[in-house]
């Protein structure tokens, strides 16, 4: 009686149970791995090589005009007013007359920005759970500081108030830029299963979205005499004996939003340690230069816009370690 008992309660304890595969029990089996096990990885990693940067300088002097004179001693060849200026000190028998004024900020620059900078960078994040091929990344990326050194900087010809048109050359400078650039990144390694193959390459992708703080450094000079006479950039340096203005050292921080698009592949060396090579592209809209009244942030007053680089892309390609845990 007491047989037929323990088999009646067992058959009650299976009654609208079906039977249950090996992947079906909690803490089992999932995809190709056991022990619960389902992929997801605390990701640290740093990276470094070269960036070249590439952009479309544009002139942003605006309305800002220059006086020329015809040299009527030599053959009405048209002069800027501060050489005529120049020439009058030395000589009070030259003549000269007005051939108008003309606009700056219409002259294009002479070169685009292109150079090749210093790069690096480390990031953080994890690999999502039961889909570890999808890894998040919050990273920091330094582009080193990288020299626009144009000398005359706008070149071209300049259509006079008069009508005249004239052959203008407008500053020279020497200047710097350098970039911080935070952001987050979502990527794609193709691999099957839930682990990271080791011993052997995995290719991957990138997309993501960050926020750029870009320092610029202006040393504008007054190489073609075109500036001096202007009352108005007085403001933004110091007029030496001969009326040249030495214009002030200027800083500026320019902001963007920055797409950013990555592809490369990596290397397990061991289940958790990767190296990493690739390239990462970023888009930014624009980074100005500015004259300032004063060479330090706490001088300065006044800002004037003078040239910026618009459409700035970089490639950073890098090489680097990446650790999984």
């Amino acid at each position: 009686m007491r047989k037929f008992s323990f088999i009646f309660l067992i058959s009650l304890l299976c009654v609208g149970t079906d039977a249950m595969a090996n992947w079906q029990y909690p803490n089992n089996r999932r995809r190709d791995s056991w022990n619960g096990d389902d992929g997801m990885r605390f990701v640290m990693s740093v990276r470094g090589g070269a960036s070249y940067g590439r952009a479309n300088i544009k002139n942003e002097i605006g309305g800002l005009t220059g006086n020329y004179m015809f040299d009527l001693d030599n053959g009405g060849e048209i002069v800027t007013q501060a050489y005529a200026n120049a020439i009058l000190q030395q000589d009070s028998t030259r003549n000269f007359a007005y051939a108008g004024y003309g606009r700056l900020g219409d002259l294009p620059a002479t070169k685009n920005y292109s150079n090749v900078a210093f790069t690096a960078g480390f990031s953080a994040g994890l690999t999502m759970p039961t889909v570890p091929q999808w890894r998040v990344e919050f990273g920091y990326d330094h582009i080193a500081e990288s020299d626009y050194n144009p000398n005359p900087l706008f070149d071209g010809n300049l259509q006079l108030s008069s009508g005249y048109s004239v052959s203008a050359q407008s500053g020279g400078v020497q200047s710097t830029l350098a970039s911080d650039i935070y952001g987050v990144m979502a990527f794609y390694d193709f691999f099957d299963g839930i682990k990271k193959p080791v011993k052997q390459m995995i290719p991957y992708v990138g997309i993501g979205l960050g926020y750029a703080d870009t320092k610029t450094v202006l040393q504008l000079t007054d190489s073609y005499g075109d500036l001096s006479d202007v009352y108005e950039l007085q403001n933004f340096g110091i007029v030496d004996d001969a009326g040249v203005i030495q214009f002030n050292k200027a800083e500026t921080n320019s902001s963007n939003l920055v797409p950013m698009a990555a592809v490369g592949f990596s290397y397990g060396v061991t289940e958790r340690l990767f190296l990493d090579a690739g390239l990462r592209g970023m888009f930014m809209r624009k980074i100005k230069w500015q004259l300032t009244n004063g060479e330090s942030s706490a001088d300065v007053e006044k800002r004037r816009d003078w040239f910026s680089a618009e459409n700035m892309i970089y490639i950073n390609a890098t090489v680097g370690l990446r650790v999984e845990f």
